[in-house]
């Protein structure tokens, strides 16, 4: 065989291999295949759950006027919908991705091979997917780069697009997609570059946010390089460009658009100083109401835990600032713990309430939450001490109750006002001291007020029944749940919390009627909106008992342990409150637009939160409410409370009105009282015996304890500044 036979025998057959024919039906059997298997997919392949971490979401919690507190939660991100979205944000995120959005079938073939191209030959990330197959890879699927998810992607992103809606496959993409600075959604994306709400984003912005997510790291403006801030401004041209092509933006309007410097990075909002007393305040609130409509304990808990709630408080910025720096003004810059043991002790609390609406305006939960997370505003297990008094005198009125020798109660009525002075007509043996143990001898009801004497009020207490003052206390808002009624509850033995004792007030305020101080404003998320109870309800007192309740408490403040709050262009009233052992201080006040209750605790945190005494704090001697709570006060109320307001008042006792009568000259005189220490020179302790359990029938158990300090000359005149009471200034009442 010839040579050149033998070249035309080798091609001839190697041809036989590569024929045309073969070659266009072996691509043709690949094509075929590649179809079998992908339809073979698409029978198998089904649409997975939704990936949990793709829509956990946060709690946001929202001052009233809208702006943020702070979020929760291990992913920032707070789901909304399209329709908070302005429709011309929404186009930019087409514009930028995806301009067939709204025509294609939910795949890009093209982009797609592309991408499978690229994850073959390791060129790194893929490019070209539609915004269907984003949100899959976002919500279905994972980041990982390999071939078998692609495929996957494609497959259910088919099936995605014939299943929702592109409204629903839009919003799911931009509530799914990472934005960078810990921004997970567009709405925290609006909030941590611009401040604002997605609602309120302007489409040049919404061009940033759109930008953004092709390389969120990248073209974050505060830490891009120059050549990155370049990109990052191109791209945002691209998109309003692509928005002009598709006829969603005016050209002439796209022109005009500046480029959007969003904010610097703000610090992820925690729970520090008073957010996370904020916090707990909300959720507690929530958590109540849920129980309230059908929840069990453990499902309401679950829900709030899961996230996706925005909590607007009733919380006033102006006044939460204000009640903040008046706590630090008037007593925190005055606390040296590393001089003084006792000045690492303060707690302090308090909660400020609209009577008109029932709204808590600003709280106080304690110096920071990071270090004591128990809120001192809403803490329950310190002794109100005197500041129950006045209900004692409102169910006096209420029921319309007489003294042993048949007298009615009024504000005018003589008591005998001895200390230690045996109860008439008590079941159970008793004889209460007064602060000091000074003996007033017969006062009207309106002076044992003024000068809180609680002989006064355990026989007001028996003479009206304690179950039926335990009822009245009830009844205006206070948890006497299981408290036993007995006389020794006159001094305010039971707990309570400044936002329960605000409530109180709040009702004495509103005429009668029960103000459940409300911290919520509203509660919602995704797929529900709470209903929230109205936080003024019935009349549960007259207003005529409220009203003369109110008036008498003014004359606390004109004329009595109050007077560190008295103000000559402005009605107060109030009344304050010291402890056994001087373990906490009050005072709770109001003029008529607004009640501020504020408390002072001892605790000694290192001993599992013990109650201990305040005595000595800031360098003084006692601590009354007269003094510091009362100074915090009047330092926020006065600055907050805008116009000055009258009561209107429906009575005809107390010192809102006039003056009651003095006793006839021909009774017994009042004692001659002591001279005040000065503040200079704090007295000691006394080592009277102080009573462990408000049931205690025995009379030579002292219910209050406190150092012996003679009390402050009776008169006060007033004068057109404010009195400043020093933190060791005698007088206060238990």
């Amino acid at each position: 065989m010839s040579r050149s036979d033998e070249g035309r025998a080798g091609r001839g057959g190697i041809g036989r291999f590569f024929t045309l024919k073969k070659l266009l039906g072996a691509f043709f059997t690949v094509c075929l295949l590649g179809m079998l298997g992908f339809v073979g997919l698409y029978l198998v392949v089904d649409v997975p759950e939704g990936n949990a971490d793709a829509t956990r979401q946060s709690n946001v919690y929202k001052y009233a006027d809208g702006s943020q507190i702070t979020h929760t939660g291990s992913v920032n991100r707070e789901i909304v919908g399209l329709d908070r979205i302005p429709k011309d944000v929404q186009r930019t995120f087409v514009a930028a991705e995806n301009k067939t959005f709204y025509t294609d079938g939910g795949i890009d073939l093209k982009g797609t091979a592309r991408g499978l191209i690229n994850t073959v030959s390791g060129k790194g990330k893929q490019g070209g997917s539609t915004i269907t197959q984003q949100y899959v890879k976002n919500y279905y699927l994972t980041s990982d780069q390999t071939v078998s998810r692609k495929v996957k992607e494609l497959v259910i992103a088919l099936k995605v697009d014939q299943r929702m809606s592109k409204d629903d496959i839009l919003a799911g993409y931009i509530n799914t997609s990472y934005y960078g600075r810990g921004a997970h959604g567009i709405q925290a994306a609006a909030q941590s570059y611009y401040g604002v709400d997605a609602d309120d984003l302007t489409v040049s912005q919404g061009a940033y946010l759109a930008a953004l997510l092709q390389a969120p790291s990248q073209y974050d403006w505060a830490v891009a390089s120059d050549r990155g801030k370049q990109l990052v401004k191109e791209r945002w041209r691209y998109v309003l460009n692509n928005m002009v092509d598709q006829g969603w933006l005016d050209k002439a309007t796209a022109a005009e658009q500046k480029f959007p410097v969003p904010d610097e990075p703000k610090p992820a909002p925690g729970l520090a100083g008073q957010k996370g007393y904020l916090v707990n305040a909300a959720n507690n609130a929530l958590r109540k109401q849920l129980m309230a409509e059908g929840a069990s304990a453990e499902e309401a808990q679950t829900s709030v835990e899961a996230g996706g709630w925005t909590m607007t408080l009733n919380i006033d910025k102006k006044k939460q600032r204000e009640l903040e720096r008046s706590v630090d003004s008037s007593l925190n810059d005055k606390l040296d713990p590393k001089a003084r043991k006792v000045d690492a002790r303060v707690q302090t609390g308090a909660a400020s309430v609209d009577p008109r609406n029932g709204k808590v305006l600003a709280l106080y939960g304690g110096r920071d939450y990071i270090e004591h997370q128990l809120s001192n505003a809403t803490r329950r297990d310190y002794q109100v001490a005197s500041t129950f008094k006045p209900l004692i005198l409102a169910s006096a009125l209420e029921n319309k109750a007489t003294t042993q020798d048949g007298r009615p109660v009024t504000a005018g009525t003589i008591y005998d006002g001895t200390s230690e002075r045996p109860l008439e007509g008590s079941p159970t043996p008793y004889a209460p001291p007064n602060e000091d143990d000074v003996d007033y001898g017969p006062v009207t009801v309106q002076k044992a007020m003024n000068k809180s004497i609680n002989s006064v009020f355990a026989q007001m207490g028996v003479d009206v029944g304690m179950d039926k003052v335990m009822k009245t206390a009830g009844d205006l808002g206070m948890d006497v749940e299981g408290l036993e009624a007995v006389p020794a509850q006159t001094l305010g033995s039971m707990g309570a919390s400044p936002l329960e004792m605000a409530g109180v007030y709040a009702t004495f305020a509103n005429h009668g009627k029960l103000v459940t101080p409300a911290v919520l404003k509203s509660a919602e998320n995704r797929d529900r909106t709470v209903d929230l109870p109205k936080a003024v309800g019935e009349q549960v007192i007259k207003r005529s008992t409220a009203d003369s309740v109110t008036s008498v408490l003014t004359g606390v403040v004109d004329d009595g342990t109050g007077a560190a709050v008295r103000n000559p262009a402005q009605d107060v009233a109030g009344k304050t409150g010291t402890s056994d052992d001087n373990k906490s201080a009050w005072f709770t006040g109001f003029t008529p637009k607004l009640v501020t209750s504020v408390g002072l605790f001892g605790e000694d945190m290192e001993k599992k939160g013990q109650q201990v005494s305040l005595y000595g704090a800031a360098g003084g001697g006692r601590v009354n409410g007269g003094g510091f709570p009362a100074q915090i006060w009047a330092d926020y109320t006065f600055d907050v409370m805008g116009t000055p307001a009258s009561f209107d008042l429906d009575t005809d006792m107390g010192a809102g009105v006039a003056p009651p009568p003095e006793p006839d000259p021909s009774t017994p005189p009042e004692p001659e009282e002591s001279t005040p220490v000065e503040p200079s020179t704090p007295a000691e302790p006394s080592d009277e015996p102080t009573s462990e359990e408000p049931t205690d029938p025995e009379p030579s158990d002292e219910p209050t304890g406190g150092p012996s300090i003679p009390e402050p000359p009776e008169e006060s005149p007033p004068g057109p500044e404010l009195p400043t009471i020093e933190p060791g200034a005698p007088g206060e009442e238990e």
